[in-house]
């Protein structure tokens, strides 16, 4: 039977100001990857949403970004790639730490924003992530989108990888997601998220904006937390899986991962 994880970017809000409705996601995706408190995030949000995560049985992950609060980590930024490893391996530290006070276990790491999208075309960066994931815990879960350097650098580290496909965003005839300063890059209507969700899970197919047929390996399946209607989403997309006999769980639980 196909199957397929379901995960959100969450755990978004600092201080006094929220972002996202994680409480009500959070019912229906299988993965949360939790910011940890550099493009998002501060100590009482992540512990808040690790607990939130933790009492609906979703599989919890670090959601690292760059340090760039006014730009939510979408601004591309240059580092070395010492400065990446350090700082990818500092954000999973301080989830990890509040995954074992909580007393669950941290499953999983993604990374966010314009560390994800500069790191999904360059090999240097990918390898200073997944470095930085091997020094923590050579165990933890790779999610890296599909067919990128991100999983190349992954599988060359020896890390258990997810490829992660999109339910929200439009693609490039390369793969890549269109950047989100440009025309159609989110998709904000249910019912064209659905059909994409569901080819690319049948067919390992997506189309991209310029109507080509780009093959994708569906393991994980973002939806953006941050985005109006999340929660809306979320609950329409896991209805369609589910109502096409497409099994949501979390990966590493019957779905294989290499």
């Amino acid at each position: 039977m196909a199957s397929i994880d379901l995960n959100s970017d969450v755990g978004e809000n600092f201080g006094i100001y929220r972002l996202g409705n994680d409480e009500v996601v959070l019912d229906y995706v299988t993965s949360a990857n939790i910011a940890c408190g550099m493009h998002a995030g501060d100590p009482d949000t992540i512990a808040a949403t690790v607990r939130l995560a933790a009492d609906r049985g979703v599989s919890i992950g670090a959601h690292p970004g760059f340090a760039d609060l006014q730009g939510f980590g979408r601004r591309p930024v240059l580092l070395s790639k010492s400065e990446i490893f350090n700082l990818v391996v500092y954000q999973i530290g301080a989830l990890q730490a509040a995954c074992k006070a909580a007393g669950v276990r941290l499953s999983h790491v993604k990374t966010h924003g314009a560390l994800y999208n500069m790191a999904a075309r360059d090999a240097v960066m990918s390898r200073a992530i997944c470095d930085a994931v091997v020094a923590v815990d050579p165990q933890l879960i790779f999610f890296g989108l599909a067919g990128s350097e991100l999983v190349r650098a992954a599988r060359a580290s020896g890390l258990p990888v997810a490829e992660e496909v999109f339910a929200d965003r439009s693609y490039q005839d390369d793969g890549s997601l269109t950047p989100r300063y440009q025309p159609r890059a989110m998709i904000t209507d249910t019912r064209e998220s659905v059909a994409q969700v569901l080819r690319m899970v049948r067919e390992g197919l997506v189309r991209s904006l310029n109507g080509v047929d780009v093959p994708v390996k569906p393991d994980t399946l973002c939806i953006h937390g941050d985005q109006p209607n999340a929660a809306q989403f979320a609950q329409a997309i896991r209805n369609a899986l589910e109502a096409e006999g497409i099994a949501v769980r979390p990966v590493g639980s019957g779905i294989a991962v290499a």
